[in-house]
């Protein structure tokens, strides 16, 4: 029997409320597929309650539980999920098999969205951001500054998913949206391809990163204590197990769960070029979470060199208990909020990080004076570096320190 290509995602809405929504993944396997999808669920604003992976390395099946909310576009997510799924073509007897694609995409166009607006105003940048967000505007890099006659100028290099930026229609949507939520306070908004020298510099952040930044924010080493205070052999447990399969390495992780969790395990596996033959995860209650995977290295073999072991083990407990870096420096005179993520090897970042940002501290009616989204090579990673410089002028009440940290953690880790 085949499959047809849109049925390879199947999503059953949740009936009730406080009911998972459950969604359906069958169709030829490729490594790292599980962190494909799991970083499409991620951008969709969705937590994974509970997951089921299995394969044979040629075929694979994926149910995941999750929760949604009244705003999710099912339709539409489950577009973006058949577009990591490897295809299938159908042959003359119309049984479909699987078609390898060794062809690598394009790298979409990246257009500059420049807009003025009259004055600045608390969680400008954060209602920005949603609408960038909801039209599936990935943002690659942001240049915002306040001038000294409070006006504030907005540079946006973007990359469209739909892949339509280049049409008047789209353009106008996307102006339409922006001038909804801005209303009176923009002055002038402009869409413009990026010139090819600006396209290969937009992902470069300002060469120098302060050397006690680099050191104390991007330390790989594992700490005795989790950013919460608690004990790491309370919070994390990665263990791994040979003797359980045959053909399998058990991979056992018990940790605190937070929002992305399935995705920060599946990229490191990809990363590792390690495949799931067969896993679950699931929540559990007081927020803690486990994962039972069955795994094995990209030749077909067990996982039994001891320094392979523990340098797995070791980066999944890294990833579990800093999958992001945040921190509140001086930058002279002024206060700068720094947040950082690592780059999957393929050269993506992670999702919705700059939105929940701005949404933190619109909650803590804190103004942004500038932004300067980057990467970074330290320590033979690539990171993703947000420097968010706060505005402290006349009339802006400085918040402690820690608060402003703790609140943005939380908001990134979805503990809110």
């Amino acid at each position: 029997m085949g499959i047809l290509y849109e049925d390879a995602v199947l999503i059953k809405e949740a009936e009730r409320e406080g009911d998972d929504t459950v969604i359906t993944v069958n169709c030829p396997d490729k490594t790292g597929l599980g962190c494909d999808l799991c970083r499409i669920i991620l951008l969709f604003g969705l937590s994974i309650a509970r997951g089921d992976v299995s394969t044979d390395g040629k075929w694979c099946y994926l149910v995941f539980w999750v929760v949604g909310n009244p705003t999710t576009r099912w339709n539409l997510l489950k577009k973006r999920l058949l577009e990591v799924c490897p295809l299938c073509t159908p042959a003359v007897s119309e049984i479909y098999y699987y078609r390898p694609e060794f062809q690598q995409p394009k790298p979409p166009d990246v257009f500059l969205l420049k807009f003025w607006c009259y004055y600045d105003r608390e969680g400008l940048l954060n209602d920005v951001t949603k609408v960038l967000c909801q039209l599936e505007l990935t943002i690659k890099r942001v240049k915002v500054s306040t001038t000294p006659d409070g006006r504030v100028m907005d540079l946006f290099f973007i990359t469209d998913t739909r892949e339509l930026l280049h049409t008047k229609e789209r353009r106008e949507e996307t102006r339409a949206h922006l001038k909804a939520v801005l209303v009176d306070a923009m002055i002038s908004c402009e869409i413009e391809l990026a010139g090819p020298e600006v396209t290969s510099t937009c992902l470069q952040g300002s060469s120098f990163l302060p050397s006690a930044i680099t050191e104390d924010m991007f330390n790989l080493e594992l700490p005795c204590q989790t950013p919460s205070g608690s004990l790491l052999s309370d919070s994390v447990s990665v263990t791994v197990d040979n003797y359980l399969s045959p053909s399998h390495t058990l991979v056992q992780i018990h940790c605190q769960d937070h929002k992305g969790l399935v995705y920060d395990i599946m990229r490191t596996l990809k990363d590792y070029n390690i495949q799931i033959s067969y896993g679950r995860f699931y929540a559990k209650p007081k927020g803690k979470c486990e994962a039972e995977l069955f795994v094995m290295q990209v030749d077909g073999k067990k996982i039994v060199d001891q320094e392979k072991q523990n340098g797995l083990c070791s980066r999944l407990r890294m990833e579990l208990v800093h999958p992001l870096r945040v921190d509140v420096v001086s930058r002279g005179p002024d206060t700068e909020l720094l947040v950082a993520n690592p780059v999957e090897l393929s050269g993506r970042g992670r999702p919705l990080v700059f939105h929940d940002i701005t949404l933190a501290l619109k909650i803590l009616t804190t103004r942004i004076f500038s932004v300067e989204i980057g990467r970074h090579r330290i320590h033979d990673r690539d990171w993703e570096v947000y420097r968010v410089l706060l505005e402290e002028g006349e009339g802006c009440t400085p918040l402690p320190r820690n608060e402003i940290k703790e609140c943005v953690r939380k908001k990134l880790m979805g503990w809110d």
